[in-house]
């Protein structure tokens, strides 16, 4: 297990960064609510696909925990059972986590995907850690951070129920993106711990504060990008989904430090570059990450004056969780510098 250990951690890292992809195309489609209940999704663990299978019959099998819409609300079946010729209320719960009570089968099936990708990335850490045990002996540190994620995985599981719980509360959806990135950071510190390094790169203090503190604006700007997008998301409550020339008429002082924010964060970034190249101190991935943030400064561009292009809120998300991971890999690069990985 132990040399295909790094080769399942890379595995992880790609499915957990195509959770955070789900997750923004759950946000842009609207999804977050397609499924009002946790884990199952109305009750179901394949959910449904017409809304006459949530609707209350007669002569039907209920199972236990399985969820109709009755009456603007949603009601749990009590117990298995074989629904009589009328609606009996003793026979169901009311669902008491939230009055969200709406069948879209599109949102529906678009926010299982997302979770069934959740559950494939938490199988693959699963399976990282079982392959860490391998490593106690030679770096405990890989063995006990990979067991780390397992438990990290089930604390990001139990945030997406509370985000649902909540019915998307902002400040719950901003802590459930943090924490992908926190699990995009662990992964990618096991996965350098387990390589052989690089004698390329030299060791700068000042460079590794750099890197550091850039690494902390990303961190800033995700933040306050959640913040725009939860005044966009009310503005769409208000104006609705087809005024986009609208979305962004009070954009608020959030916007404005965000946009304003970004300018610190190009010339920290464009000054770090200069000094790699200026001292030939080997770190080329910074050339990627001058690339992600023009990539991601076009597409704010886009979102503020072409209206919100199809797919522009998604990927400006996604770029934002790129952009984090390189920039902690070559905080990690930086770091390690010089030191001997089979020795740590």
């Amino acid at each position: 297990m132990k040399k295909n250990y790094r080769k399942i951690a890379k595995v992880s890292l790609i499915l957990v960064y195509l959770v955070i992809i789900a997750g923004a195309v759950v946000r842009m489609t609207g999804s977050g609510m397609g499924c009002p209940d946790w884990p199952k999704c109305f009750g179901y663990y394949i959910p449904p696909t017409e809304i006459t299978d949530l609707e209350w019959q007669p002569g039907r099998e209920y199972k236990e925990g399985q969820v109709i819409i009755r009456d603007k609300t949603l009601q749990v079946a009590a117990g298995d059972f074989r629904s009589g010729d009328t609606y009996n209320p003793g026979q169901w719960n009311g669902y008491t986590r939230h009055d969200y009570a709406e069948f879209n089968a599109f949102h529906t099936w678009v926010e299982f995907l997302n979770r069934l990708m959740g559950a494939l990335a938490g199988l693959a850490t699963l399976v990282l850690a079982v392959a860490s045990i391998s490593y106690w002996k030679q770096d405990k540190f890989v063995t006990l951070g990979s067991w780390f994620v397992v438990l990290a995985m089930g604390f990001q599981a139990w945030l997406g129920a509370t985000v649902v719980y909540s019915v998307l509360a902002p400040a719950k959806i901003t802590i459930h993106m943090l924490m992908a990135l926190a699990i995009v950071a662990i992964l990618l510190l096991l996965i350098y711990r387990t390589s052989q390094g690089n004698k390329e790169h030299k060791r700068d203090t000042l460079l590794r504060n750099l890197l550091i503190l850039g690494l902390g604006m990303t961190v800033v700007q995700v933040v306050l990008g959640t913040q725009v997008r939860q005044l966009v998301d009310h503005s769409i409550d208000l104006v609705g989904d087809d005024a986009k020339d609208l979305w962004l008429n009070d954009p608020g002082l959030s916007f404005y430090i965000h946009r304003s924010f970004s300018i610190l964060v190009v010339l920290l970034n464009a000054f770090i570059a200069y000094r790699i190249f200026k001292f030939r101190l080997g770190y080329n991935k910074i050339k990627w990450v001058l690339g992600l943030i023009l990539t991601e400064i076009l597409t704010g561009i886009a979102m503020v004056y072409l209206d919100f292009p199809f797919a522009s809120q998604p990927l400006h998300l996604v770029l934002a969780a790129l952009l984090f991971g390189l920039q902690f890999y070559l905080v990690l690069e930086v770091v390690y510098a010089g030191r001997n990985l089979k020795t740590l």
